[in-house]
């Protein structure tokens, strides 16, 4: 079997915020690697800084400190635009509620992401449908969020992660939202991603069941990041 190469690296990493002249310490000394086809958990407790770190990674949000890299890619070195670059190619985020848009179909929602990239409609088009069969959504294209299940929209929002083929999948609380048997079924088909089509997800959950799909769980607890706990496969 062929040794995975490390793809997401965080070293001395530190945030921080301001609350009026308050300076409030998030995130202390974060150090983590992540392979390629890594599937890993960050859990804590509310307000331990797991949303932060997760923003971080994705190029949402910027680290007072510390490097990251990322496919050999130095993000704290880049400017704003030059994230809003990386982020379109590299990231795809899948969100607690969804985030769909409401007057766009399920097909258009998955679009949204290409309409940015140099895609003729034909390959987008290709690209769109085969995202809606990986998600098994390809009867309801033509549905408006509000036709839909919070299950069936959460799979359209992973649909719309997944178009681009990015390079990493960051989630935050995906079936926060999401009754038991859909909360299962979206994280058989996270499991898919990262087993079949290797995937590197990095997903923030409170859920211990959410947690056992990953390979890897990381705690985080007032900020600083514990050592790693092997998942039960």
């Amino acid at each position: 079997m062929e040794e995975k190469k490390p793809l997401v690296n965080l070293r001395d990493v530190c945030k921080t915020y301001q609350r009026g002249s308050q300076t409030i310490p998030v995130l202390m000394d974060i150090n983590l690697e992540i392979l390629e086809g890594d599937f890993l958990a960050l859990m804590g407790p509310s307000g331990s800084g797991k949303s932060t770190l997760l923003n971080l990674i994705a190029g949402i949000d910027k680290a007072d400190c510390g490097v990251i890299t990322i496919g050999g890619v130095d993000i704290t070195a880049l400017s704003e635009t030059e994230l809003a670059h990386w982020r379109g190619l590299h990231v795809g985020f899948i969100f607690q509620f969804y985030n769909l848009i409401p007057v766009l179909t399920a097909y258009e929602n998955i679009e949204l992401p290409l309409l940015l990239s140099s895609l003729p409609k034909k390959e987008r088009r290709q690209h769109v449908e085969l995202a809606l069969e990986m998600v098994s959504l390809t009867d309801r294209s033509d549905h408006y969020p509000s036709q839909l299940s919070g299950g069936q929209q959460q799979r359209v929002a992973i649909a719309r992660a997944v178009v681009t083929d990015p390079t990493i999948l960051v989630a935050d609380e995906p079936t926060g939202d999401l009754d038991r048997v859909s909360a299962a079924e979206i994280l058989d088909l996270m499991e898919r991603l990262n087993t079949q089509l290797g995937k590197t997800i990095i997903m923030v959950t409170h859920d211990p069941r959410a947690a056992e799909k990953a390979h890897i769980i990381r705690n985080l607890d007032k900020g600083y990041l514990n050592a790693y706990t092997q998942a039960s496969l």
